[in-house]
């Protein structure tokens, strides 16, 4: 299938990464390429290739074609794979025809999209191959790309992970932070917890973090329907999880990486919460091949 016109028509491209896109083409200058203009005639026509150069999950080629397409709404865009697909080295993405001045003008930033996107989508499907024999779920945090925290998020459902909260308002977390303050103006956390659960809207998903084991015992007793545990070791996470059984689900987050993802997951918690799937992803190594 190839693509013309509306560019919101791309791969479901949503208003705020079409935002996302005009400002990176303004902050480049994209219409103010002092080299292209000087290099090739305005007319000149050629085929560009996007190729990934190593192994990998695709993630945000739509939101790279419309990188093109805000330049040159006339554009040729033949995608050629789908987000979440698995690539290799030489796998072909997606084809662009058009005016010489719209692909290489748009050649950066459509990159920096889909490499960013691709790699956090990779590294996530790392975390979830590792832990795939066990019933945890791998889930972001918000520690995203100020502004791209959709494409972020979007990104890690394409690598198989799962969204914790997109927003401050998508849920109840109480963190340390919360709990510590609250004990300064001398609530007890037990009695703070049952009146936030009396109050809160039921839409709404009350979550609290514990880092010791007799936060955790009052959390249980509030009736707190899903416990963070706070950056436990191995053992007292499994003496979290015998003692909570199945009456809350549980969350092992903190100094989670590859190396220990598993022998967490071996615990038997819920969910494993890594910031480092947004925060500290590495970009996949995608390119642009241009023929006249």
């Amino acid at each position: 299938m190839s693509y013309r016109g509306d560019p919101l028509h791309i791969a479901g491209i949503s208003s705020h990464a079409i935002q996302l896109i005009d400002m990176a083409l303004e902050e480049d200058e994209c219409f103010n390429d002092a080299t292209t203009t000087l290099f090739f005639d305005s007319n000149t026509t050629g085929t560009g290739m996007l190729r990934s150069k190593e192994m990998g999950i695709l993630a945000g080629l739509g939101v790279a074609l419309t990188v093109f397409h805000r330049i040159d709404g006339d554009i040729h865009l033949e995608p050629l794979m789908h987000d979440g697909s698995r690539l290799k080295a030489g796998s072909e993405l997606a084809v662009i025809k058009g005016k010489i001045h719209t692909i290489l003008r748009a050649e950066r930033i459509a990159l920096n999209f889909l490499q960013r996107m691709s790699g956090i989508a990779t590294l996530t499907s790392k975390y979830v191959e590792a832990v795939s024999s066990y019933r945890a779920r791998i889930v972001d945090t918000r520690k995203t790309l100020p502004g791209y925290r959709y494409l972020d998020k979007y990104s890690v459902r394409m690598g198989g992970g799962e969204n914790h909260r997109m927003s401050l308002a998508d849920g109840i977390l109480i963190k340390d932070n919360h709990i510590e303050l609250s004990e300064l103006q001398g609530e007890a956390l037990i009695d703070k917890l049952k009146n936030i659960l009396s109050v809160v809207p039921t839409a709404l998903k009350v979550e609290v973090e514990v880092s010791d084991m007799e936060q955790l015992h009052q959390a249980l007793a509030a009736g707190i329907p899903i416990i963070m545990l706070d950056n436990m070791t191995n053992d007292e996470m499994r003496d979290a999880v015998s003692i909570v059984g199945r009456r809350a689900i549980i969350e092992a987050s903190g100094g989670i990486t590859l190396d220990n993802v598993k022998s967490v997951a071996e615990t038997g918690v819920d969910m494993i919460s890594v910031g480092a799937l947004t925060h500290s992803t590495v970009a996949l190594d995608i390119s642009l091949d241009i023929d006249i």
